[in-house]
């Protein structure tokens, strides 16, 4: 029944976004496979509903990232800068180019998961050493790379430009709010795109309206709780929640490649 179908969401919504917020990760990375492969979405409508669940659940966590002043306005303008054409154009490969999963599971794959064990192995937080990865022009060509591969498959950029700009040396409290701010702008530039595109295309590609609203409202409420638990969460423990998330991520992607 539908609302069984949505109730489901709406819980796998709540659970990720507590667990993922904290890091500054959205839970649509994780919710990609839940509704893929229990949920029963099609492709590529997939893409634009999981969009929507970053839509409506990222102000939860955002609020209360800006009422603790957490915001690097420097930073998130040029990761803006990149993300937000990059997710126009992933949008436009996504329904019109039929880009291969497979490939961008596998190379995702190889950076998050040498990314998760490098922030694993404990590097100290706020220690940036490596100014060349975080010179202004490459982080926006990064958050460019990652927005394309938000729009192709709506798992939300910061998602992978977080756990990078940590391994870099970056504090997680300075990274989180800006990765999710980053995610939340770019999508909802891709569910307008793809709402562009739909009439031109052949086959399902507007998001999955209902579903889309209830995961989001539980990746709201999950946003806002797991938001107000960063504060309590030592530096030490986020960054190694950022790591175990990254290596669970790069698994998922392999397993889902070979199989």
């Amino acid at each position: 029944m539908d609302w069984q179908h949505d109730l489901a969401g709406l819980l796998a919504g709540f659970v990720l976004a507590t667990v993922t917020t904290p890091a500054g990760v959205s839970g649509a990375v994780f919710l990609l496979p839940v509704q893929l492969s229990l949920l029963g979405v099609p492709s590529p409508r997939v893409t634009p509903t999981n969009l929507m669940y970053n839509v409506i659940s990222g102000p939860g966590a955002l609020l209360r990232f800006r009422g603790r002043h957490q915001f690097d306005r420097a930073l998130l303008g040029q990761l803006l800068a990149g993300s937000v054409p990059g997710v126009a154009l992933g949008a436009v490969v996504r329904v019109f180019v039929a880009a291969d999963a497979d490939v961008f599971r596998l190379v995702a794959a190889a950076v998050l998961g040498p990314v998760g064990v490098f922030i694993l192995r404990g590097r100290p937080p706020g220690d940036e050493a490596r100014p060349t990865l975080l010179r202004p022009a490459v982080v926006t060509g990064l958050a460019f790379a990652v927005g394309v591969a938000g729009g192709v498959y709506g798992i939300g950029g910061g998602s992978i430009v977080g756990p990078i700009l940590v391994g870099a040396g970056m504090a997680v409290a300075r990274v989180a709010p800006v990765a999710l701010a980053s995610t939340w702008v770019t999508s909802i530039v891709g569910v307008v795109t793809y709402c562009l595109i739909a009439p031109h295309a052949t086959g399902p590609v507007a998001p999955d309206w209902s579903l889309g609203v209830a995961t989001g409202l539980g990746g709201l409420a999950g946003g806002w709780l797991g938001a107000s638990l960063q504060p309590r969460i030592p530096e030490l423990a986020l960054r190694r929640l950022l790591g175990v998330l990254a290596v669970a991520v790069a698994g998922f992607y392999v397993v889902q490649a070979i199989t």
